[in-house]
């Protein structure tokens, strides 16, 4: 038994370095994305400093700490695929190739995901931290100066690039059921991007909005790694953060188990 589940191990272990791997093949376009973040950075980052310095208080943030939201905040857009292109798996769920996947001695949802935990490793590194690194330098951002936070966050990161991908895995299944699945995502990048906290945090949302945002996986995808990575939130209250990450992980997860069930059922495939 315990030789088997160390198989099981290597086999997503090995899915993960290949997603690693092939999203390095792509290194001429993490470098536009990393200028892209650069720019748009900046411009938010100009903008928030001067609400900021206009609103005197700014839902809690100040000069420094409002810097490091945007900067974080640019930093994790390529990891949690928000602005990406669509998975693979919509394609293969269209073109029917998907059924190819469930003759696989792997389970489909855990051997996406392992490969996607590798792409994501892979854009925090020549897109992500130099990101960060940028906004320091040129900007200036308060950071937390213990290691806690940091540690923490690095769970609060992982947490938020598993729980993304598996609400895109979600939505793309929903292909099972519709002949296209753009709208559906088109409207899932507008309102997840929102209700994350991308474009302000979701601290400044009225309280009606704020709550309905909570209520949503949303604010788990990006508000959450940012207020620990930042040192906004700590302690016990940073710990309930990322237990609040974990529960939508598992809800999120077993959604996309039972659609992932009902479309196996409801998939045909013609031809020879």
């Amino acid at each position: 038994m315990a030789v088997r589940a160390w198989r099981t191990v290597r086999v997503y272990r090995q899915l993960a370095i290949a997603g690693y791997r092939r999203q390095s093949q792509y290194l001429v376009a993490m470098l536009a994305g990393l200028f892209t973040n650069c720019v748009f950075g900046l411009v938010r980052a100009a903008v928030m400093l001067a609400a900021v310095r206009a609103a005197g208080d700014f839902g809690g943030y100040d000069e420094g700490s409002i810097g490091a939201y945007v900067w974080l905040s640019q930093a994790l857009l390529g990891a949690t695929q928000f602005m990406g292109p669509p998975l693979e798996l919509v394609d293969r769920v269209k073109n029917g190739d998907v059924a190819v996947d469930f003759l696989r001695p792997i389970d489909i949802q855990l051997g996406y995901l392992a490969a996607d935990l590798g792409r994501a490793a892979c854009t925090l590194i020549p897109r992500g931290i130099p990101s960060v690194l940028f906004g320091y330098l040129t900007f200036g951002l308060e950071l937390p100066a213990s290691p806690w936070p940091y540690l923490l966050g690095a769970l609060s990161v992982l947490s938020a690039v598993t729980l993304s991908f598996l609400s895109l895995f979600a939505v793309g299944l929903i292909g099972f059921w519709v002949v296209e699945t753009r709208g559906i995502r088109v409207l899932y990048q507008i309102c997840g991007t929102f209700l994350a906290g991308l474009f302000v945090p979701v601290h400044m949302f009225p309280e009606g909005l704020r709550d309905f945002a909570h209520a949503t996986p949303f604010p788990s995808i990006l508000q959450a790694p940012i207020d620990i990575l930042s040192g906004r939130v700590v302690g016990t209250e940073a710990l309930t953060v990322v237990a609040t990450q974990a529960v939508w992980i598992v809800l999120i997860g077993i959604a996309g188990r039972m659609l992932l069930a009902a479309g196996r059922r409801r998939l045909e495939v013609q031809g020879g």
